[in-house]
């Protein structure tokens, strides 16, 4: 038999044209969609504007002022307005919460005021009562003598009509003590603050909203170099703690 004469097929070499024309479509689709993302729908638009109006006003019903597409820096200046008016109302409506309780406890606390044992002052972490820690315990000792109870009676009632958290700070002078019970004034500072907490949750007071902390030295309201104000230094901070901003406008939003 003859052989089949072998044929040979000739490369096409205009086979990238159905790559580019693929390319080409893509690209066009690509162009098409940016540019119905880029047009703007002025009822959808609106619509966001007004949502946007309701959700940063206190009141839904009142009327709204529609911006109008394109001019974003309107908008964006009416809704920090909002925000930053809400955020002065709440400064304003604490302020006025924190001196009604301060002006509370001056009151009931007056006559210990008088004589110097007790200070009450408002500073940005909250109301600050600071009580002698002579008026309420024996020297080197953590047990809040009977004469004292009256007068953290006082301060538990007048805290209950409040949910703000307290935090209840010990304090020495930089005397060191060294005893079986409190080998130095960490533990003495400590022990002290957690008895008068003992004594508000007795009173009423819910030890969810309570804190004991010991700081010893630390933190001297007056150097410590005479007995007087090595006195002054040894004291109980009760702390009613400001509210937070942030946590309470999410709440009430």
């Amino acid at each position: 038999m003859a052989r089949r004469k072998r044929r040979f097929e000739h490369e096409n070499h205009d086979r990238w044209l159905v790559s580019y024309a693929d390319f080409v479509t893509l690209l066009f689709a690509f162009f098409v969609v940016m540019y119905s993302i880029s047009s703007v729908n002025q009822k959808k638009y609106k619509t966001f504007s007004d949502s946007l109006s309701i959700a940063f006003s206190n009141q839904p019903n009142a009327s709204l002022t529609t911006i109008v597409p394109g001019d974003q820096d309107q908008l964006l200046k009416a809704l920090v307005d909002k925000r930053t008016a809400r955020e002065v109302e709440q400064q304003r409506r604490m302020q006025e919460r924190m001196n009604n309780l301060a002006g509370g406890l001056k009151r009931v606390l007056l006559p210990l005021i008088k004589q110097h044992l007790v200070d009450i002052t408002t500073t940005k972490r909250g109301v600050v009562i600071d009580i002698r820690a002579s008026s309420l315990f024996k020297t080197g000792e953590a047990d809040i003598q009977p004469g004292a109870l009256g007068v953290l009676h006082k301060v538990a009632a007048e805290l209950n009509n409040e949910k703000l958290p307290i935090e209840v700070e010990g304090y020495t002078d930089d005397i060191p003590i060294k005893t079986a019970q409190f080998p130095s004034n960490w533990e003495l500072s400590s022990a002290r603050a957690s008895s008068v907490v003992r004594m508000m949750i007795d009173n009423g007071v819910s030890s969810e909203r309570l804190a004991a902390v010991g700081l010893a030295s630390n933190h001297p309201l007056v150097p410590n170099d005479s007995p007087e104000n090595r006195d002054r230094n040894r004291r109980v901070s009760i702390t009613i703690m400001a509210p937070d901003l942030e946590r309470s406008g999410a709440g009430d939003e």
